[in-house]
């Protein structure tokens, strides 16, 4: 697929550890991990907004398109 999530750059530069953000978010760390792996086929804007509230970010910084 050619939209990347670069969710693990965001974390190390924040030095924000994954258990702490699924807790924040509100979801579990088994569907944080897949989201970090790309392995979804989509994400409820309302997970896309509290992730990018707490990473304080734009949701471009966690979503890339190459070809």
């Amino acid at each position: 697929m050619p939209i990347r999530v670069q969710l693990d750059v965001l974390l190390a530069e924040r030095d924000v550890k994954g258990k702490e953000l699924a807790a924040v978010v509100g979801i579990t760390e088994q569907n944080l991990s897949l989201l970090r792996t790309g392995k979804v086929k989509g994400i409820r804007f309302s997970t896309l907004e509290r992730i990018c509230a707490t990473l304080e970010c734009q949701p471009g910084d966690l979503l890339r398109y190459e070809d």
